[in-house]
């Protein structure tokens, strides 16, 4: 971009994605379902006025769509498929002079379940090695780590965050990320 110069120097010019929007790879490299891989993409002429994918995911649903009985795409377990594209991606976010790129981390990448005992290294592998890529360009990773996402586990095991549970297990998630060696 050939306007930077106009900025001030310190302007963190950048952009943001979200894990459950872009990475894809819903089944790879040991990474559990999470709530948005539980969303169908809803034709517009069937949602009765609602926006977007606003449309409730219950319990029955679930486990419909995990029995296989419900069939549907699920726009959100593919992404852009930056989990495999990233490389390229961070590439193009340079290109464009980017000095900062907020992303989240996707916990059930981290623990797919949720609640497991210990974390999935090659979830931990994979985002170390996007914020190496970051780095390289001289691109500031700014973390998210939850962007409106939870691994099914919790939710099925502990109904979510009115389990109180869930707050145990996203401060364990969140230590082995910020802890991280």
């Amino acid at each position: 971009m050939s306007n930077l110069k106009d900025f001030p120097k310190d302007f963190l010019w950048g952009g943001a994605i979200a894990a459950n929007q872009v990475e894809g790879a819903f089944d790879q490299d040991g990474k559990g379902l999470s709530a948005p891989d539980m969303l169908a993409f809803v034709p517009k002429e069937e949602r009765g006025g609602l926006q977007g994918t606003a449309i409730e995911v219950s319990s029955q649903r679930i486990n419909d769509i995990l029995s296989g009985k419900f069939k549907g795409r699920f726009p959100k377990r593919e992404g852009i498929d930056f989990y495999h594209h990233y490389k390229e991606d961070i590439a193009l976010f340079a290109e464009m002079g980017f000095k900062m790129l907020r992303i989240s981390i996707h916990w059930s990448r981290i623990f797919p379940n949720g609640d497991d005992e210990k974390p999935n290294e090659k979830g931990l592998q994979y985002y170390d090695n996007v914020f190496d890529e970051l780095l390289k360009y001289g691109i500031q990773p700014m973390v998210t780590l939850s962007h409106y996402e939870m691994p099914l586990g919790l939710i099925q095991k502990y109904n979510g965050w009115l389990g109180r549970e869930c707050i145990e297990h996203f401060v364990r998630y969140a230590e082995s990320v910020i802890n991280k060696k």
